[in-house]
């Protein structure tokens, strides 16, 4: 009961000063604390004899280290993932290979919920150890385009609607600016590069709609995206009118007659054959 009031008073005062993920860490390491240290105060007022317990006791607390060698790993990474704080609940993160939203940090594991909806359990140990990106730490993120017009289409023109259409996106952030310009003459195409900056939160959103009126904006103006081209040049000999060509002269080739096969019947008797 009184480790359950003091968890409850830990999240009342705590709870404007650090993210709710946080405070649930720090809740249950202060219950945890507390059942030890009320299990150690009145352990002496029990009067049990344990020194003979204390050879067995070494076996069996020997066997649940290596037991228990997992869990206390997640434990301790459990407190380091509170104090250095790379992810917080509700933040966007890449761990190794899963793209996620944190749902919950425990003392144990990390719960967290898939774009598709999954929930998946992440052990501390584990997640500390591995290679965590997180997308919305920072409070802007920076996303690209490459649009490639016609060579004969004005690109001044082209970065001209450009920029004036990211300057209507109430989203797409002064400072950084962004940055419109000609990155490459590629074999069918001018490619233009559209860099933008957006607020993390509505980073994806901006990014989905931006590049679809960019396309519809710039065929108003008869600027269009064009399809791979080849260009073929022939000799001169294949541009001869076809129809004075004549086809070559079939040759007679003479009639043979095939001479009939002999046919190997079963050998007569003292007749031998070398094969």
């Amino acid at each position: 009961m009184a480790p359950t009031l003091i968890q409850k008073y830990i999240k009342r005062g705590l709870g404007d000063k650090l993210d709710h993920s946080n405070v649930e860490l720090a809740s249950t390491l202060i219950r945890y604390l507390i059942y030890i240290f009320a299990f150690l105060l009145i352990l002496p007022f029990l009067h049990l004899d344990l020194s003979g317990l204390f050879v067995a006791g070494g076996i069996i607390a020997l066997a649940l280290a290596f037991a228990a060698q997992n869990i206390v790993s997640n434990f301790i990474s459990g407190i380091f993932l509170m104090i250095e704080r790379p992810i917080k609940t509700g933040d966007t993160v890449i761990i190794g290979s899963t793209w996620a939203t944190v749902q919950t940090i425990q003392m144990m594991s990390t719960i967290v919920r898939g774009f598709d909806g999954i929930y998946i359990r992440i052990p501390n140990s584990k997640l500390f150890t591995s290679e965590i990106t997180n997308l919305v730490i920072n409070p802007a993120r920076r996303f690209e385009y490459t649009i490639g017009i016609r060579y004969k289409d004005d690109a001044g023109k082209a970065i001209a609607i450009i920029r004036e259409l990211i300057d209507k996106q109430p989203y797409a952030l002064k400072s950084p600016g962004p940055s419109v310009y000609v990155d490459k003459l590629d074999d069918s195409s001018v490619n233009l590069m559209v860099r933008v900056w957006a607020p993390s939160l509505f980073w994806w959103g901006l990014r989905t709609e931006l590049l679809w009126k960019i396309k519809v904006e710039l065929e108003k103006n008869g600027i269009q995206i064009p399809f791979p081209q080849r260009e073929l040049w022939f000799n001169n000999i294949l541009k001869t009118d076809m129809k004075t060509v004549k086809a070559p002269p079939i040759k007679d080739i003479p009639y043979q007659e095939i001479e009939p096969q002999s046919k190997i019947g079963k050998p007569k008797p003292g007749e031998t054959h070398d094969w």
